[in-house]
């Protein structure tokens, strides 16, 4: 198992952990990553281009002209998709992108974001944040204490204080390990884990 110093808000080494192998230790794919950050843009897309078609379009149904001895070519109605605020034919539909890769992918997927963090040096455990109060000052002079920036905060349960105090802060973002994904993983340059969610990241990945 792969050793970890755990430190302070003030940067200050307190204690060490051990992380589990079968989490932080695996070989990384980029093809696994690439496949399951594929699905998860995929399915954040709204989807939601549209036109009208000719059922949709605002007018009558009633026949232009007589079909015969016009000389005109024939004509139906005014929402024939050949005239102007007529109908479209093939124009697109709202529709979802979303689509799904086995549990078990998803799963070695998230292990190797977070071994490549750990072997890239790029992973931070903190003891606790310990916020007093609802203050970005005081988040961010946690962040430069620990030398850090754009990361991705991770805690076991729900931290108000840390919560609003990181939200008008640039490339920070906090997330529970419930919502823990493998593009925000990768998206993010440092990951700083709360010790106290490592428990709930092996209930996860173990289980």
């Amino acid at each position: 198992m792969a050793v970890v110093d755990v430190v302070n808000k003030s940067g200050e080494k307190v204690s060490q952990a051990t992380l589990p192998d079968e989490i932080f230790s695996v070989p990384v794919k980029p093809s696994v990553l690439h496949e399951v950050v594929t699905m998860q843009l995929a399915s954040r897309r709204a989807g939601t281009a549209s036109v009208k078609h000719r059922s949709d379009v605002k007018g009558s149904s009633r026949k232009l002209f007589r079909q015969k001895g016009t000389g005109r070519a024939r004509r139906g109605d005014i929402k024939d998709p050949l005239l102007r605020g007529g109908g479209s034919v093939f124009g697109p539909d709202p529709r979802s992108y979303a689509y799904r890769v086995p549990k078990k992918v998803r799963k070695l997927a998230l292990k190797m974001a977070l071994s490549s963090k750990l072997q890239d040096q790029e992973l931070i455990l903190l003891d606790e944040f310990g916020l007093e109060q609802i203050k970005t000052k005081s988040f961010v002079e946690v962040l430069d204490a620990l030398d850090t920036k754009n990361v991705l905060i991770i805690t076991d349960q729900k931290d108000q204080k840390l919560e609003l105090s990181s939200r008008n802060v640039p490339n920070v973002k906090v997330l529970r390990t419930e919502g823990l994904n493998v593009y925000d993983i990768l998206k993010y340059k440092n990951l700083v884990l709360l010790e106290s969610s490592i428990k709930s990241i092996e209930g996860r990945l173990l289980a």
